[in-house]
């Protein structure tokens, strides 16, 4: 499995599009968003390059395990790799386990860069809440990471494309990623992945505590996405 793991990572790094989109892509939106806020508050307390450190690197993570995950699966079972790997001795619980730990890995590139894009902007913390919001954002990654698979083997690999950037900016729009969610859109985004991630990395903005309530409805959306993927996996081998 470490194996497997180790290509994964490699074939993810070496993907172009994946080193813009989200890597580059999320670098460049951190800086059109805080000139846009003229370097001002998004809200009270909340200085426009905080926040959208912040979202930005979320925004980047979720694209590196969302859309990673979902489209190279896709591919592999219509190339019939999976089917392949069914063949040898691998587990499906290891080659799914394989999939979501690099995908994980691949989300510290987005996550670094756009943090220390924002150091270099002005962004104070302390050692321990740099570290922190890395650990964070890492460990939450893996929601999307099994969201992706989930959608892997949903998806027809000619509909997986349009399918996931279809809900990864959804998400992202009704998220808080863009803007801060307030109002009646704030209790329906309590139901949205990307935003209970949002607020899950939200304790380095001051006046604002680690929210376990955020922490709790992400273990819940793992739960949910895993077994999807699951499910969906043992659909894809009877069909194989």
């Amino acid at each position: 499995m470490r194996t497997l793991i180790k290509l994964e990572i490699l074939r993810t790094l070496r993907n172009r599009r994946y080193v813009f989109f989200t890597v580059l892509y999320p670098a460049l939106m951190y800086f059109f968003f805080i000139s846009a806020y003229n370097n001002g508050n998004v809200s009270t307390g909340v200085s426009a390059k905080s926040y959208f450190m912040v979202s930005m690197a979320t925004f980047g993570a979720v694209g590196a395990v969302l859309t990673g995950s979902a489209q190279r699966i896709s591919l592999e079972r219509k190339s019939g790799w999976t089917r392949q790997l069914r063949l040898t001795a691998l587990p499906g619980r290891a080659y799914a386990v394989a999939k979501i730990s690099a995908c994980a890995v691949t989300t510290l590139p987005s996550i670094l860069v756009v943090f220390v894009l924002g150091a270099f902007e002005g962004v104070r913390l302390d050692a321990g809440q740099w570290l922190g919001l890395v650990a964070v954002l890492w460990v939450g990654s893996f929601v999307f990471a099994a969201l992706g698979v989930a959608l892997g083997y949903a998806a027809e690999p000619s509909a997986v494309q349009p399918i996931v950037m279809i809900v990864y900016m959804l998400m992202a729009a009704f998220g808080g990623t863009w803007f801060p969610v307030t109002g009646g859109l704030k209790t329906a985004a309590r139901f949205n992945p990307v935003y209970l991630y949002n607020q899950l990395a939200g304790f380095v903005h001051p006046g604002t505590s680690f929210d376990l309530a955020a922490a709790a409805g992400l273990a819940g959306f793992l739960a949910v996405f895993v077994a999807g993927a699951a499910v969906l996996y043992r659909r894809d081998t009877k069909q194989a």
